[in-house]
């Protein structure tokens, strides 16, 4: 599929969706809790789908109303040996794969080659030192063994992801437990998110300093009715295209809301941005800056290991538009004075790398392909686009109502 735009002027203002980071969080905490949850605003996407069936696996019962979930949760140290379908996110695996650590009965992750590409180090060192078994294959993680009260040592500028997934697990545990992050700590903000959520549901874990987290042992998670917050992620094509984005919180522990910020600075000049805790703005602020003045992105090492090498699609896709993009070790330059593109859009099989390019696209005209793979996080994005007053056909069957 693929979607053809014609230069346009956004204009009007658009409803950001909930956020999928704070809906993975909340969704799980209920899943695990002694009772019925129900959680409002939560949008559907295939990430957001992988986590549910997930949870399904463990024995929670979720049932959908639109779009609030009523949510029975489970208790994983009972779970019997299951498949947990993980499709192609990241987050899901990461998040998983300690709550299967949990009853001592094997479990299986099934995911995408392209998911399963992805690194899983923190998990494989800990299975060594901790003693449980990990075993990954090209489309299937298999693991079995209990994990233990202790001390997790895991580095501090790989994925949060990882501090979230034992973050979930580690207070059923009998025992306390401490996580130490060797510095630097990067991605913070969804190490807070994750927090947040659990103190949404009873379960105390804190910041003992900068770089330690206590996690007490014996605890329940409690269920708890709670509406999912905007997301500051996916409002930033709509913000790089000028209109108004209602929906998140200025208040709220997403590291994304830096985005209107970092649009600010790129809008004055070739600014210097870092991105070691919102990789997730990269793409549009690469988008944004050549648009404009051009930008230099520091602690960009970690794009390289998402659903595409980011960096390396983003300086493909803008040189179809005559920019030049210098990529680092953890940097990435990209220069200003896009012009229309040359040849299509590809979207790499990433949700990111499309509504990046059809900022560029929304903006100078030209065509997107590949515009499926937002049905990963965003499944109405073209029609968000349409209500600002973009001019966008999409071909190959996919239909888009105004």
């Amino acid at each position: 599929m693929k979607a053809v735009f014609s230069p346009s002027t956004p204009r009007g203002s658009v409803e950001a969706p909930p956020s999928k980071s704070a809906a993975h969080r909340r969704l799980i905490c209920a899943g695990l809790a002694d009772g019925v949850s129900v959680l409002s605003g939560i949008a559907p996407s295939e990430d957001i789908a992988a986590t549910v069936d997930c949870l399904c696996s463990l024995g929670a019962k979720i049932d959908f109303t639109g779009n609030a979930a009523t949510v029975l949760g489970c208790d994983p140290r009972k779970a019997t040996s299951a498949t947990l379908p993980c499709r192609e996110s990241g987050s899901t695996l990461r998040f998983f794969l300690p709550l299967c650590l949990l009853s001592g009965n094997p479990f299986t992750l099934s995911g995408s080659e392209k998911l399963l590409s992805r690194p899983l180090s923190v998990y494989e060192e800990l299975a060594s030192e901790k003693g449980f078994l990990l075993k990954k294959e090209s489309r299937a993680v298999s693991v079995a063994g209990r994990l233990t009260p202790g001390t997790y040592t895991l580095p501090g500028d790989v994925s949060s992801q990882f501090v979230t997934g034992l973050l979930f697990a580690l207070p059923l545990l009998d025992g306390d437990s401490t996580i130490v992050l060797t510095p630097p700590v990067e991605s913070r903000g969804y190490i807070d998110m994750t927090l947040s959520a659990l103190a949404e549901h009873g379960v105390r874990a804190a910041w003992q300093n900068e770089t330690t987290l206590a996690v007490p042992g014996g605890q329940t998670y409690l269920p708890r009715a709670g509406k999912i917050e905007g997301d500051w992620s996916n409002a930033a094509p709509f913000l790089s295209l000028g209109v108004a984005v209602t929906g998140p919180d200025e208040n709220s522990l997403q590291g994304d809301k830096k985005i209107v910020d970092d649009l600010a600075a790129l809008d004055r000049g070739c600014a210097e941005i870092d991105l070691s805790d919102t990789p997730d703005l990269a793409l549009v602020l690469f988008a944004h800056a050549a648009l404009r003045h051009g930008g230099r992105f520091t602690g960009t090492k970690r794009l390289a290991l998402k659903e595409s090498d980011r960096g390396r699609a983003m300086q493909e896709e803008l040189a179809k538009c005559g920019v030049a993009v210098a990529i680092g070790e953890n940097e990435i330059t990209v220069a200003g004075g896009a012009v229309a593109p040359r040849e299509p859009f590809a979207g790499h099989n990433d949700h990111r790398i499309v509504m990046a390019t059809s900022v560029l696209a929304a903006r100078l005209g030209g065509t997107v392909e590949g515009i499926g793979a937002v049905n990963k996080s965003f499944p109405d994005f073209f029609q968000k686009l349409k209500q600002i007053n973009i001019k966008v056909e999409i071909e190959d069957g996919m239909d888009i109502e105004k």
